[in-house]
């Protein structure tokens, strides 16, 4: 039981995490948030980094596989449905940046220089969430505005879980022909199609199957080499 004092206006203080506002236990007397929201914050922090892994591969097979050297594939068939929702939680604005300004904001009361990673949000949000993990005990104890980044961590998980769980589902788009060939040499030519909740591609014609970004990247190589093909014929 809380061990409250007798005084009448004492007001007992409270976990300043929006959406808990529980009361403290004597044992964590001093500190800002409570532990069962420390706990549940350093949780999802662990689980932002492999959601951002995932969401970030399904960004990268939706702006298209790139050729050896760099070169931008010459077809203009996306290698799957493009959702605005992935690419603006991976592109520069999106997780990397909000994760980046509770950081800065966290360097600022500690007086330290703002987060020195300042790359791709590939290579910055595992600096950034390893920052906040390490610092949590201390915000959660010394700093007064953690309740709201707390929250705001709370709300980017959240946002990452629904858009991974894919909450809602895009149709099947046509993502190009299929370029296998038969024995004879001849192509299939089926029509592929993909979602962007699945990185599998399965020709229902020939039975060929493109399963990992690898084989993405090989598929569009093929598609690329038959559309050149095609055109070198109607030249």
């Amino acid at each position: 039981m809380h061990d409250n004092p007798a005084q009448d206006d004492y007001q007992w203080p409270v976990c300043v995490t929006p959406r808990c506002n529980r009361q403290l236990w004597v044992a964590e007397a001093g500190r800002y948030a409570c532990r069962p929201c420390e706990e549940q914050t350093a949780k999802q922090l662990t689980e932002l980094g492999q959601l951002f892994r995932r969401l970030n591969e399904t960004s990268t097979l939706m702006r298209g596989a790139r050729r050896a050297g760099g070169a931008t594939s010459g077809s203009r068939t996306p290698p799957i449905p493009p959702r605005l929702e992935v690419l603006a939680l991976t592109a520069a604005g999106g997780v990397a940046t909000r994760l980046r300004d509770i950081e800065d904001s966290w360097r600022k009361a500690l007086g330290w220089t703002v987060a020195p990673w300042r790359g791709s949000p590939t290579q910055a949000v595992p600096e950034h969430l390893k920052f906040l993990t390490n610092n949590l005990p201390w915000a959660v104890s010394s700093y007064e505005s953690v309740g709201q980044d707390i929250d705001d961590l709370r709300k980017l998980h959240a946002e990452c879980v629904a858009v991974a769980a894919n909450e809602h589902r895009p149709g099947r788009v046509n993502i190009g022909r299929c370029p296998t060939r038969g024995d004879d040499g001849s192509l299939c030519r089926a029509d592929l199609t993909a979602t962007a909740t699945s990185h599998r591609v399965h020709c229902g014609a020939c039975g060929a199957r493109w399963e990992t970004l690898g084989e993405w990247k090989h598929l569009r190589e093929q598609q690329d080499a038959v559309l050149r093909e095609d055109a070198g014929l109607a030249a």
